[in-house]
């Protein structure tokens, strides 16, 4: 997409714009010599995840936008409304809010903690909220006002409840800020939207979730930059209200190409749905799993996972563990399969050389995943993401998710043995 100047001298403040998401539509705002305000937590470098307020502001101006960082957690209203009013003094005025700052545990609701459950609908719902009020006086005076969340359409399926309500109501909660937003300031001229990706997009947030190997089913950020910034670069009066979609809204001007977004460009037709789209379970695993049924009909059948094959997996498992392995995986594990061969397994990957064997762990385990038999060996073989498993309820997680997805790595090193 090329770089029209409409955001030229205009004033974005972004929350959570110190990596990720929101850094690359900063970025892209920049490259018009946009104002932004970077409105995150991240002051000091954090241990796990790269950048800062202050690194993202050098790369700002680095490409020809105004930077100013800001100390912001969006749970603190002091903080807002000093950093909204920063920006006024340092801009002159605020033109358009990116409410991008969220909080994310995909768990269910016995293994979901009220300290987590709080965090997300103080940071997600309240926090959205809280923003967009502080910026409204000031957008009002804006004759380019927009508010744009990084938030799903209101999607009612049952299944997208079930797996993590509280996550699901804490993420629908900005998306009904644009609902409600979008009707209230219609009259004031403030286009109020919603924007949400296709496919997973590979930040160093996902990364460290999932692993490194997510880049192999995920989309880059800049390709929600890219959306955003055709978004922002209409008029208000011209759309709000809406619940957009990245690669829709690069169809609709003319961009066609997706696979330059795919992190790795041959595996564009093989990336992961994201949540809360209008796709039934079934087709999201049938979307994301790799290879095609054809292909796994060719394959022997104690390789399909068919008559007791979840045993000899496990068998097969134990004798290609190594130090390597338990060293990089550091966790205790039970397996809860059900369907034709119900068992439970576990798996020390804590100790040694590691272990695997029938029954429940010696110790408690990090992480427990429940999953019936007929996906279970299609997971461990590659056939099936874990995430995608997990996504779609077909994998059950309880305990320690980071931990439960470092199994990624280790199917990635053991399929091409099993």
């Amino acid at each position: 997409m090329i770089n029209t100047g409409k955001l030229a001298g205009r004033t974005l403040f972004i929350t959570g714009a110190s990596r990720g998401i929101g850094k690359a539509i900063a970025l892209r705002a920049a490259q018009d010599g946009a104002n932004v305000v970077i409105a995150a937590k991240t002051a000091e470098p954090h241990p796990k995840l790269p950048g800062t307020i202050y690194t993202a502001a050098k790369e700002i101006e680095a490409v020809g936008g105004k930077a100013l960082p800001c100390v912001v957690d969006v749970r603190d209203e002091g903080a807002v409304r000093t950093a909204v009013q920063n920006a006024v003094a340092q801009f002159g005025g605020i033109d358009i809010l990116i409410n991008n700052a969220s909080a994310i545990s995909l768990t269910p609701t016995e293994q979901t903690d009220m300290k987590r459950y709080d965090l997300m609908h103080s940071i997600n719902t309240r926090g959205t909220f809280l923003v967009s009020k502080e910026c409204i006086p000031y957008l009002r005076k804006s004759n380019h006002a927009h508010i744009l969340n990084i938030s799903p359409p209101l999607n009612m399926a049952p299944h997208w409840f079930s797996n993590h309500v509280a996550y699901t109501m804490a993420k629908y909660g900005m998306s009904m800020c644009v609902l409600g937003m979008a009707k209230e300031f219609e009259s004031a001229n403030i286009a109020v939207n919603a924007l949400w990706p296709r496919t997973a997009i590979h930040t160093a947030a996902m990364e460290m979730l999932t692993g490194k190997e997510s880049d192999q089913y995920s989309r880059k950020p800049e390709i929600m930059a890219d959306a955003a910034y055709a978004i922002l670069s209409k008029e208000p009066r011209l759309q709000t209200g809406k619940f957009l979609i990245d690669d829709e809204v690069l169809k609709a001007e003319g961009i066609t190409d997706m696979r330059q977004y795919a992190c790795i460009p041959e595996n564009a037709d093989k990336l992961m749905p994201d949540f809360f789209l209008d796709v039934e379970p079934e087709k999201l695993i049938e979307f994301a799993a790799e290879g095609s049924h054809a292909a796994s009909l060719k394959k022997p059948a104690a390789q399909q996972g068919q008559g007791g094959q979840i045993e000899g997996l496990f068998l097969k498992i134990e004798s290609l563990l190594s130090e390597e392995i338990v060293k990089k995986t550091g966790a205790v594990y039970e397996f809860k399969v059900k369907g034709n061969e119900a068992g439970t397994w576990f798996a020390d990957l804590k100790s040694g050389t590691g272990k695997v064997g029938k029954g429940s762990p010696p110790v408690t385990a990090d992480a427990v995943l429940t999953m019936d038999s007929k996906h279970f060996f299609d997971m461990f073989t590659g056939k099936l993401k874990p995430a995608s498993a997990f996504m779609t309820g077909k994998l059950k997680i309880s305990g320690d998710l980071q931990k439960a997805m470092k199994l990624e790595k280790l199917m990635g090193s053991l399929k091409s043995k099993l």
